[in-house]
């Protein structure tokens, strides 16, 4: 390891197994100014199943990445919702907690469950070990927990750490009609293994300004993604909490629209108190309340999505 004195800027190297402490107290020989040092942590070799494979495979229409940088833009709720609408249109549906804070397996009601940093340990058991079936008719789980945050730590810059979801969901994707995956509102390891692994990104708006900004950085990113690993990646994007009273979201709404024109879903999700009632008893809306105008709306969005993949969408088996 390389440590440099605060004062003098004097580079030392020093041995990895000099010390098993992952922060120590030095004294630099050149100026004696007494400094404390810290011991990098190291990423790991990941272990692939089919790394070649997997890298020329191109990413399936039906797996689809929920994304945007900024928070509070209903990203949990699309993939909860629309993942029960998709089901409620009989299709098997495989809702992937990608996110270490963990709310979509907590809005399925399941905790201290198995989750895809376990599968990773455990690399010879297959990823059907660690899906879990829901008491929603047709969708499954695949959940998060506290551990999931030492992916980020352990893998984060290794060699070809962005295929590792894909490597593992190759596995499944066949079980299933669709796989929805839930990011954090971040771009690290968990947002570019998800874009890297599906074809697909739908990117929830709030009808806001500073909404705007994180579709922004999301549609860079992807431009990103095509080039180095995903080349047929297609975002579109969903307005969430319109409201409809309101002049600015109206506005808002309106000048996105032309921005990417093209690249926005028909369906808009709007304001309903029944999505933040259900989240308090870890229900979708639509199970919470037939008259969920929110709740019906993902129902249509499940429509549209299904429709627009047409001949393309064959039974899972």
């Amino acid at each position: 390891m390389i440590i440099v004195c605060q004062k003098c800027r004097t580079r030392f190297h020093l041995d990895d197994d000099a010390t098993d402490k992952s922060s120590f107290v030095v004294r630099c020989t050149v100026c004696d100014h007494l400094f404390s040092a810290f011991k990098p942590n190291r990423v790991q070799e990941i272990t692939f199943l089919d790394l070649d494979h997997v890298r020329q495979d191109h990413a399936n229409d039906h797996v689809m990445t929920i994304s945007n940088r900024k928070g509070g833009v209903a990203k949990t709720t699309t993939c909860l919702n629309l993942g029960v609408s998709l089901a409620l249109h009989n299709k098997k549906v495989l809702l992937v907690d990608f996110d270490a804070q963990a709310n979509l397996t907590l809005s399925l009601g399941q905790k201290q469950q198995p989750t895809f940093y376990d599968a990773q340990k455990a690399i010879g058991k297959p990823l059907d070990d660690f899906i879990i079936e829901t008491k929603y008719p047709h969708l499954w789980l695949l959940p998060s927990g506290r551990n999931m945050v030492l992916l980020n730590k352990l893998y984060f810059g290794a060699r070809h750490f962005e295929y590792m979801l894909k490597d593992r969901l190759n596995t499944v994707k066949d079980q299933f009609d669709f796989i929805l995956i839930d990011t954090p509102p971040s771009i690290e390891y968990y947002t570019l293994n998800a874009l890297t692994a599906s074809n697909r990104v739908l990117i929830p708006c709030q009808c806001d300004y500073l909404s705007t900004h994180g579709v922004d950085q999301v549609m860079q990113l992807i431009r990103l993604i095509r080039k180095k690993a995903n080349p047929l990646i297609k975002p579109r994007i969903l307005f969430t909490m319109l409201d409809q009273a309101s002049n600015s979201s109206r506005l808002i709404l309106s000048k996105i629209k032309d921005l990417y024109q093209g690249q926005t879903f028909s369906t808009v999700i709007e304001m309903d108190g029944a999505l933040k009632e259900a989240q308090i008893l870890s229900m979708p809306a639509i199970h919470y309340s037939q008259k969920s105008v929110a709740g019906t709306q993902y129902i249509e969005l499940a429509k549209e999505i299904i429709a627009s993949l047409g001949d393309s969408l064959q039974p899972a088996s």
